[in-house]
Parts: C-alpha cells; structure tokens; sequence
C-alpha cells in the first residue's frame, strides 16, 4: 500500500505528470535545462521534479560527459522497472503471459487464433470510439487520422507521407513489452493484427507494413499505411 501512495503523491502533480508523459512519448534522454526550457520552469524546479520521479523508480538517471571540460552532466530517461498502480492487486501480466503461452503451444492454429482475435478486436475497438450518432463512412480523412492515432495509444506519432495515401507510425512505448521479449514473433503479430484492424475498420483498401520492431533491434516500432485516396 506504502508504494502506491507514494507513487500517486508523486504524479499527482499536474507538471510532474507531464513531464513523465512526455519522457514517455520522446523515448530518450533529458537533461535538467530540457526539462527546464520545455515546461517553463527554472532549472532548479525541473531538477526537483526528475528527482521526484526517480524516487519511485519511474525514472533513472546517469552522468555523461560533455567533452567540454567540466563537471559531468546529468541525464534522465524512463524507467525499464513496470509500473502498475492496482488496489487492490492484480496481476494481468500473468494472466497474458499464460495465455499467450498456451496458444503458442497450440502451434500454428494458435497463431492464427490469436492473430485473429487481435484483428477483431481492433474493429470493435474503432467501433466503440466512433459516436453513435455518427458512421465512419461520414467522417472526414483528418477525424480518421486523428481517431487511429487516439485509439492506438502506446503514445504513437504519425507522418502523413505523399498526397496523404499514406502514413507512418512510430510505436516508441510497446505497452506488450514485457512479454513480447519472451515471444516476440507471436505478441508482434498479434499487435500487427490489432493495428490492421482499426485501419481497416477505417479505410477502405488499407495495407499495413511494418517497418520497423523494437524486439529486433530498432529504437522503435515502424508501420507504414497507404490508404486509397
């Protein structure tokens, strides 16, 4: 109980709040003045904050040199430890991990199974998000865009490419992470399948392509999507 009541005095403040949420979407490296500079605050006040989140393990820090001479300077980046404010407790993990791992006995009717399921439920999920008393078919090429980059989640950034028939996505924050390190081929899958879902739901002739995996090497998740203009 003692954790999860420090880690909520911490990041219920709004500024400190923000600035995990945006070391979460920049997936890289800060230094105190960046911080500072970002959010309008004196250095001072932005080391007391990443000093805050560090303490509950939501952030680490380390010293690099700065190859001017000098004292050594101090940079902060997200935590690798898995955060999870549950009361009272709950392990889903477990729960996904057990189940990815009987399907994946089932060998390739598993697969597929779960590849499935992924797709499905991203045509549900786009379905819930859109109004009742809107239709897909009437919303404008922007509200799609914006409806996929929401629903995606997993603090996603987009790049609208030539004559906007296509887009990129980087995924820098893999929510899967954890258990898509011991079965990355099938956990992947399944996230492809989720993603090609909510596009199709979307689209018509939407073709999802993964560019880039985090589980094989990459800094982030790549996807490229071409559209029918």
């Amino acid at each position: 109980m003692e954790p999860t009541l420090k880690m909520t005095s911490v990041l219920s403040d709004p500024t400190r709040f923000h600035i995990y949420e945006y070391m979460a979407t920049i997936r890289r490296d800060v230094s105190v003045q960046e911080i500072a500079d970002q959010f309008r605050i004196h250095p001072n006040v932005a080391r007391l904050h990443l000093t805050k989140l560090e303490d509950v393990n939501l952030i680490v820090s380390n010293t690099q040199k700065t190859g001017k001479g000098g004292r050594p300077s101090r940079w902060y980046r997200l935590s690798d430890e898995v955060i999870s404010l549950c009361f009272p407790f709950r392990d889903y993990q477990l729960l996904a991990h057990i189940a990815v791992q009987t399907l994946v006995g089932l060998g390739p009717s598993g697969q597929k199974v779960l590849r499935e399921a992924g797709k499905e439920f991203g045509r549900e999920y786009i379905a819930n998000r859109v109004a009742h008393s809107d239709t897909i078919a009437a919303l404008r090429s922007e509200e799609k865009i914006r409806l996929l980059t929401e629903a995606a989640g997993f603090l996603p950034r987009a790049r609208r490419e030539v004559k906007d028939t296509a887009m990129s996505f980087e995924f820098c924050n893999c929510p899967f992470k954890e258990i898509a390190e011991k079965q990355p081929e099938t956990v992947c899958g399944m996230h492809h399948a989720f993603l090609e879902g909510m596009a199709e739901a979307l689209f018509a002739d939407a073709r999802l392509i993964e560019t880039e995996n985090m589980m094989k090497g990459s800094r982030c998740c790549c996807y490229r999507l071409t559209i029918r203009p």
